[in-house]
């Protein structure tokens, strides 16, 4: 098994946005620096994907490696539905769910990716974190809003910050997808694709900086979403690109 880079080098290329909150940091990795080969080359930390599980669990200690002592990553299994759950007391290796929140030290609400929108949501005094896993359905079936009825704040405390996903050039859906929205072809988060009837590129960003805004978040309180998986095959892995990849983790923990 080749080792690549150094530890302390592993962390270089991976997203570390500063959210505002004092005490709570947020990781978004890339494909960069892990020991996975193949269609799965690079810091792969999905084990439910065919890779080497070996790899896999090298690269979910490289990971482990770089967060506080003693913090447990919530490994979920997702399932593109809408259920939340809270860590420690809902947590169990695995859990089916695709939202999880804490305002517990040592747990880092965890989230995979491959074109999916991660989203991470943080109070502003630091009473509570989450991560929810933004693909079309789970954004369909309400998954933030279920997200923030759990959260013992009101909606205008969050700060929430979008992480890397395909693009609105690239997110290619029918009518079916729009309809799931409630949009028409006239959205401003619609773009039709010429010569290629009821197709449609969608802005996953936009349909969830709307849910956000009429939840309760402020604006100003709202960012993230300039990052393409699909276009930057260097950094990102991207499932409607390669089909057969691997999976990046966006976390938020408390310091």
């Amino acid at each position: 098994m080749k080792t690549g880079l150094a530890v302390s080098d592993l962390s270089s290329d991976w997203m570390r946005p500063d959210v505002g909150v004092v005490g709570v940091e947020v990781l978004s990795t890339t494909r960069l620096g892990g020991v996975s080969s193949g269609c799965y080359e690079g810091l792969n930390l999905g084990d439910h994907v065919l890779d080497d599980p070996e790899c896999v669990r090298e690269n979910r200690a490289r990971l482990a490696a770089q967060l506080p002592d003693k913090t447990t990553i919530t490994w979920l299994t997702q399932v593109h539905g809408s259920r939340v759950i809270y860590a420690p007391a809902d947590y169990a290796l695995g859990v089916q769910a695709d939202a999880v929140w804490t305002d517990t030290p040592g747990w880092a609400c965890a989230i995979m990716t491959a074109d999916c929108l991660p989203i991470v949501l943080a109070d502003q005094d630091g009473r509570c974190v989450a991560a929810i896993h933004g693909g079309w359905r789970s954004l369909a079936d309400q998954i933030i809003e279920k997200t923030i009825e759990a959260l013992p704040v009101e909606p205008s405390s969050l700060v929430a910050w979008l992480g890397p996903a395909i693009g609105p050039s690239a997110f290619e859906v029918g009518g079916d997808v729009l309809a799931a929205f409630y949009l028409s072809e006239q959205d401003l988060s619609v773009h039709a694709i010429p010569g290629t009837p009821e197709k449609y590129f969608l802005d996953l960003n936009i349909v969830a900086g709307r849910q956000l805004l009429a939840l309760g978040l402020q604006p100003e309180n709202i960012a993230g979403g300039d990052r393409c998986t699909f276009l930057d095959a260097k950094r990102f892995y991207s499932y409607r690109r390669d089909k057969q990849t691997g999976r990046m983790a966006t976390l938020v923990y408390f310091t």
